[in-house]
């Protein structure tokens, strides 16, 4: 365990708790029986719950869970499972071939073979590549080690090698690479549909993040070309932002979309290109036209409309901070809804709701577990959420297909991550304060008592220059008030009508000594909205920036429905990790 410290703060959301929670589900999603590959699916609803194997097993699974588990390490401190998160980095790495790219094994059955009319042939997934970049990535910035840098160096330079170059709009002509090239010559003659968003749209993130960490070309120059076809090539989005619902373009999947979004909003950022960010922005502002204001995601514009992921709310969590770091600053309150509603109430906090069964002896090797199902995903996100439902359990699409995805766990983290890691930002000399959750930090404590009450005090631990916060926007200026208290005892009060502001929503607290203590202080407000979810409506309880209640209520495993707001919000002693690192 590193270094820990504790200190007392408002019983209310903490980020890296939750991460610490979701650890538990990281780790033991292994299959210690199967070389420790993680399973990728769990069922919930099966007497006994149990978890089961998939052809998304390997670089996708291994990618993420490599990356989530360093991020969340970052965030607790927690030792947790080391041991199996070595044997996840040795998997990762062993799923690499000689042509740098990262290969899957076979996981189907004959009968699933026979009835789609084709045989299995191992293959590096397009999809399968964004992850394990990321991974290796995540991996490389927390430890330095020159043997991952290598692998990740290679990966990059085999992913220019495979893609088809027009000019400057770079593609893959199909979703999967074999060891004999890609499948079809007629197919990359040809220029046959594939999704670009699925296959190499979501790819930009981690390649360009890899670029900014290691400065490698082929990472610039993949990102640049993979944007100017996503933008002006593809047709996966229209001109007026919206999705392409088209069967060839997987019917506007929303994680893909969402995931293309988030890519384009970073290299925007990177290279300060406002076009791409204004491009950005049109596309998602549409986007969230087909998602709740709460953080529910659609899966897709049709079969799987209602399958909402954690992947895709995710991708818009990271869409939102991106734009808002590129100047749009309401994007911080979009940002801040969806961590505090969907992200969080859709962690799996309580499992005493899941059959259990304690045995191995249901167990099918290399397959399926019921073996403690229920503890080991505790800390898990859900995979196909309703609005006001762990799970979409209903009549429309296609059903109750899972409960979890292993992509969902570690997705959630990352989100969490992203969340964690920006509520406070520097720019300058001006640090800001920008999502208005408990945040402990070298420069300040943060204490946020909503939604109980609309207070935020700010322990000042270092002299800062300029310090600004954020205050919602259902705020009126006029009605905060900013109480500091210096070291030696004297204290001063204003409000938001004395004090200057910037981009609209950031109140400006100027210069701010070392043992500070500033409260601000405002009116909270509880409002109702009616949400749409594909064709179904929603009566949603808002407290400020929190949804309190949900109607009509879930039937599975409803969620919003325990939610308690407090007069005197109960105090607790946490402890927290020093001296992090950012590794966004």
């Amino acid at each position: 365990m590193s270094e820990q410290k504790s200190r007392w703060v408002p019983d209310t959301l903490m980020l890296e708790e939750r991460a610490e929670v979701a650890l538990n589900a990281m780790i033991n999603v292994a299959d210690e029986d199967y070389e420790y590959i993680p399973f990728f699916m769990a069922n919930f609803k099966a007497k006994p719950a149990y978890m089961m194997h998939g052809n998304w097993d390997y670089g996708s699974s291994h990618g993420r869970l490599v990356d989530s588990i360093v991020l969340a390490r970052e965030m607790t401190g927690s030792d947790l499972g080391k041991q199996v998160e070595m044997r996840y980095r040795e998997n990762l790495l062993s799923f690499f071939r000689e042509d740098g790219l990262s290969y899957r094994r076979d996981t189907f059955k004959h009968q699933d073979l026979k009835d789609y009319h084709c045989t299995f042939e191992e293959s590096a997934s397009m999809i399968d590549q964004r992850a394990v970049l990321l991974g290796l990535t995540t991996w490389y910035l927390a430890t330095g080690d020159e043997r991952v840098k290598g692998y990740a160096d290679r990966h990059c330079a085999a992913l220019k090698e495979i893609a088809r170059k027009e000019r400057d709009s770079w593609y893959y002509p199909a979703s999967e690479y074999t060891t004999h090239g890609w499948p079809s010559f007629d197919a990359v003659h040809t220029r046959l549909a594939v999704d670009p968003c699925a296959m190499w749209g979501r790819q930009v993130m981690p390649i360009i993040r890899y670029y900014e960490v290691t400065g490698n070309p082929d990472a610039f120059e993949l990102a640049e070309k993979f944007v100017h076809n996503i933008i002006y090539r593809s047709g996966a989005f229209h001109q007026d932002g919206s999705f392409n619902g088209a069967l060839e373009y997987r019917n506007g999947h929303f994680h893909t979309r969402m995931g293309t979004l988030a890519s384009i909003a970073r290299f925007g950022y990177v290279t300060r290109d406002a076009s791409l960010i204004a491009w950005v922005k049109k596309s998602f502002d549409w986007a969230r036209t087909k998602c709740t204001t709460f953080g529910w995601t659609p899966g897709d514009m049709h079969d799987q409309a209602y399958e909402h992921e954690t992947c895709t709310l995710v991708d818009a969590i990271n869409t939102s901070i991106w734009l808002a770091k590129s100047g749009y600053s309401e994007y911080w309150g979009v940002a801040e809804k969806f961590i505090r509603n969907h992200l969080t109430e859709a962690q799996i906090m309580d499992v005493s709701w899941i059959e259990e069964y304690d045995k191995k002896d249901k167990d099918i090797p290399e397959y399926k577990t019921f073996y403690k199902v229920a503890q080991r995903l505790r800390g898990t996100f859900a995979g196909y959420a309703a609005p006001n439902d762990f799970v979409y359990d209903g009549l429309a699409g296609r059903g109750h297909m899972m409960d979890v995805q292993t992509c969902c766990v570690a997705s959630g983290v990352r989100g969490l991550y992203q969340g964690w890691n920006n509520i406070l930002t520097w720019e300058r000399e001006r640090l800001s304060v920008n999502l208005l959750l408990n945040r402990t930090a070298k420069e300040m404590n943060i204490n946020s008592y909503l939604p109980h009450q609309g207070k935020v005090e700010l322990e000042i631990k270092e002299g800062l220059k300029e310090l600004v916060v954020r205050i919602p926007e259902w705020v009126p200026y006029g009605a905060v008030r900013v109480i500091r208290q210096k070291a030696d005892g004297t204290q001063k009060e204003e409000t938001g009508r004395t004090l200057s502001w910037v981009k609209t929503y950031f109140i400006n607290l100027k210069q701010a000594e070392a043992g500070e203590r500033i409260t601000l202080i405002f009116p909270m407000k509880e409002r109702t909205t009616i949400e749409k979810a594909v064709d179904n409506e929603f009566v949603v309880k808002w407290r400020g920036d929190d949804v309190i209640g949900v109607s009509p209520e879930g039937t599975y495993y409803p969620l919003y429905s325990k939610r308690k707001i407090y007069e005197e919000v109960p105090m607790r002693e946490v402890t927290y990790k020093e001296g992090v690192q950012s590794l966004e």
